[in-house]
């Protein structure tokens, strides 16, 4: 076989390895961009879920409050 084919046919088999290798890279940049744009998703879902637990938690507060308040204006008057 001529040297100069074998080097042609080891560059051409070395290019297409390299090309399967970027679709990968490219396959992995694609995958991790998809997944980081959910991560960010839930990450927004769960800081909204969480106000909502703290303005529900201050609500209950408040309450529990009154009502102690309203008990101990009771013993006061009784």
């Amino acid at each position: 076989m001529d040297p100069t084919l074998a080097d042609a046919e080891a560059v051409r088999a070395e290019l297409k390895a390299l090309d399967a290798y970027i679709d990968r890279l490219v396959n992995t940049c694609n995958h991790l961009a998809e997944e980081n744009r959910a991560l960010r998703d839930q990450q927004a879902n769960l800081i909204a879920e969480r106000a909502t637990l703290i303005e529900k938690s201050e609500l209950a507060r408040s309450r529990v409050e009154a009502m102690i308040a309203r008990l101990k204006a009771m013993e006061v008057g009784t």
